[in-house]
This record gives C-alpha cells, structure tokens and sequence, in this order.
C-alpha cells in the first residue's frame, strides 16, 4: 500500500554547494525532527567504513536474526535463521530501503542492533552532526531518534566524498539483492531530473516525505534536502525547485574542499578464534622416534573455523575462491595452517584455491597492477561494487608476478568479460580482458 499524504509533519530545507560546502538555502535546517529512513544513510556510511577497514567485508554471510527478520516494511523479506552476504544487504538498504536489512546490518557489524545505535550517533557526532541521535539502524519512528536537515545534508555530503567507489549504488534504478531484485524508491526523481545520482528517501507518518538529493551538471554539484513533504510528488517537485535554486546560486568557478574523514575507532575486538600457525615450531613435545623408526607420519595440513571446528585441508583446497583470497589476509572463516620443522625457516602461509573453467567461463578481466597484495584486493572489492550487473558470479583472484600483484576476475564468459571490461572503462577504471590460457 502506498504512504498516504502527510499534513502535519513539520518543513524543514537545506541546499549547499557540494564542492565547498557552503550554504545556499535552508529553512528550519537546525530543528529536531524525524529522519525516517534518512537513517539508512548512516547504517550504509559506517557499513562502507567497516568494510574499508577490514572488520566485515561484502562476502560475509549474515546470519537473519528475529529481529531482523521481524522488521516492518518497506522490507527485503529476509526469514530469520537465513544466510545472506552483506553486499545484498547494502543493496537492499541503500535502493529499496528495506529495514529487515538495515537492521542485519547493524548486528552483523557490532552485535546488537543498540550498540549499532549508539555507534551511529558517536559517528554522527564525529561528522559534524551535532543535533543527530539515533535510536536504530532503519528509521522507523522511536522516542529520542531525532535528526535536522543540516545534519542530514551534512551526512550526505559525506557519504559522496568519503566513500565515492560506494555512492553511484544510489543512482541504481534496480539491483539484485540476493534473493530478488528490487526498485529504487527515488528512482522518480532519478528519471526526471537531469544530474540527479542520488541519495536516499525516506518516509513515516510522523516524519512526512524527506528527501536528501544530489545532482551534478558541468562542474557544479548541490545537494539539498528536504523534511515534512506532504507527498513523494510534491516533495519531489520542491527538491527539484531546490536544486534549481542551488544551480543559480552555486558559483561557476568554485574550488573542491572535501570534509574530513573522521578518525576511524574500532569499537569492538576482531574474534578471536580463527587461528594462523605462521612461525616454526620451537619444541615438539611428541615421544622421538625409536632408533631404526622408518619415519614420522606427515600431519596434514588443518584449519579451524570461527566456531572452533577443525576442518581438513581437503577442504580448503574446493572453497570458495573469493573466501580463500580473503583468507590470505585473514578476513575468512578459514584460515590454512601448517607445521614446520625446526630448523627451516618459516614459510609464508598459503592458500590452495582452484577456479571452475566450465560452461565456457574461461575468461577473466584485468583491473590493474599494484604495489601490494592488499592494495589489489581492496581494488577488486571496490570494483565489484560498482560493476555489480556484470562480474557478480566472477571470482577475484590476486596473481602475483615481478612486476607486482595483478587485480582479476576470473571465471566469466567472454561475452561478459568484455561486456564489463566496456562499462568498467566507461567509468575511467583501467580495464583489459583476459584469454583462456
């Protein structure tokens, strides 16, 4: 069912030249007043900062809570107990403003969905945000969850600046989100006015229809935002009449001052049980062999899981390829370990992955040469992002060679690759296809 007309939600408006941030309009910009699903904004900002340093990353499965999965729409229709990887949350989120994801968001990155709460509001804080307390990770009505349209504007510029290989996700007018795809609520706006990319929506009866938006036409680029729309139309229509304004009054010539990124403040330890057996081992505290023994078994190679399970190597050897690259850095589940005698040095712990060549997916794309393997998988999982349509399905892999540490996806038809490879140098992202070898 669609929102009914909202009439007593109260009016508030800002517009700033995003390129300084100066302001160019605002009317009861500084009241308290509901966000709505504005909120979502800073559930996807901190979601960007936890995966951007290394404490969850776009692969992780998300076990569905109850509470979750209890949301009221708008919603994904996750079911609690479900498994679902964040990038599909983050979609969700983000273009369909589903509040069963957003609130799998904030357990899966602190715990709880009031410790992701009060993480939002410290973050709020550190942005600049002074008159913004948030209550939950969705939106939806609660006593004390309570935000300005400064604030908002505010959080929008920074979601653009800070988090830029993120933000064209908000200009998607559909994405797959795991187990359907889903339409883009501003996708109105999207279609009808020219630059408009962005940024989020947000509706209940007490806050009436918000909006924070932002477009680019040559070299200038405004947002504005706006609290207490009666309507989706006529709130649509004022953001736009807002923009115009914007456009007007923002000056031709007007030098980049990107905010500053807040200091990045990990709230909670990283868990503590997988494990990685890296150094030789010193002592060994098995019985030695009789004399005229043949020779100690091998012990093969273990790894041990989040939940202190002990799996055998075999199995790391069939895992998933997108695990085990992530497990070279120690983000997966599974981590290979292995003995080492004594007197011989250490060898660097290694990953046995293998990649499917079936159904004539033999090709691959290379997104660049880098310094270090981390540089190379941080551009893999950026890339991933902001090609979703075309390499989801595709498998990263980091090769590494004299020169450096090649960037690839792997596994796609040839059709695909190039397909990506296109709309990958469409958006100034170096791009080049890989043959069958």
């Amino acid at each position: 069912m669609a929102p009914v007309a909202s009439l007593a939600a109260p009016y508030a408006a800002m517009v700033v030249d995003a390129r300084s941030g100066k302001v160019l309009h605002s009317r009861n910009a500084d009241s308290r007043l509901h966000p709505a699903s504005l909120t979502k904004m800073m559930t996807l900002y901190i979601a960007f900062e936890a995966i951007e340093n290394g404490e969850i990353s776009l692969d992780t499965k998300v076990k569905i809570s109850k509470n979750a999965a209890a949301e009221p729409p708008s919603k994904l229709g996750l079911q609690s107990g479900q498994r679902i990887a964040l990038r599909y949350l983050i979609r969700a989120s983000a273009v369909k403003s589903a509040n069963d994801a957003a609130t799998a968001i904030g357990e899966a990155i602190e715990g709880s969905e009031a410790a992701f709460a009060r993480r939002m509001t410290r973050t709020a804080k550190a942005l600049g945000m002074s008159n913004t307390t948030f209550k939950n990770a969705h939106g939806l009505t609660e006593t004390g969850h309570m935000s300005t349209a400064r604030d908002m504007t505010t959080l929008g510029r920074h979601m653009l600046y800070d988090y830029p290989d993120y933000y064209n996700l908000f200009s998607r007018r559909s994405v797959d989100a795991g187990i359907k795809s889903v339409n883009n609520t501003n996708r109105r706006l999207l279609d009808a006015y020219k630059g408009a990319d962005g940024i989020k929506t947000g509706y209940t009866r007490a806050a009436g229809f918000n909006l924070v938006a932002s477009a680019e036409r040559g070299n200038k680029r405004v947002i504005a935002t706006v609290f207490g729309g009666r309507s989706t139309a006529t709130r649509n229509a004022r953001v736009a009449e807002l923009l115009d304004m914007g456009f007007s009054r923002a000056g031709a010539q007007v030098a980049l001052r990107k905010p500053a990124i807040p200091t990045y403040t990990r709230t909670k330890p990283p868990a503590g049980k997988t494990i990685r057996v890296t150094t030789a081992v010193k002592k060994s505290l098995r019985p030695k062999l009789r004399p005229g023994s043949v020779g100690a078994p091998t012990v093969a190679p273990v790894t041990v899981d989040n939940e202190g399970t002990i799996v055998a190597a075999a199995e790391v050897i069939e895992h998933d390829i997108q695990s085990a690259l992530l497990a070279a850095q120690g983000e997966s589940d599974l981590v290979l370990a292995s003995a080492t005698p004594a007197p011989q040095a250490p060898p660097e712990p290694k990953v046995v992955t293998r990649i499917s060549t079936s159904g004539g997916r033999h090709w691959g794309i290379n997104v660049g040469r880098y310094g270090s393997r981390y540089a190379a998988e941080k551009m893999l999982l950026k890339t991933a992002l902001a090609e979703m349509s075309t390499l989801d399905g595709s498998l990263r892999k980091v090769t590494k060679n004299s020169r450096g540490f090649e960037a690839n996806f792997m596994g796609m038809s040839k059709e695909t690759a190039d397909m990506a490879c296109r709309r990958l140098q469409a958006r100034q992202i170096t791009c080049y296809t890989l043959g069958p070898s």
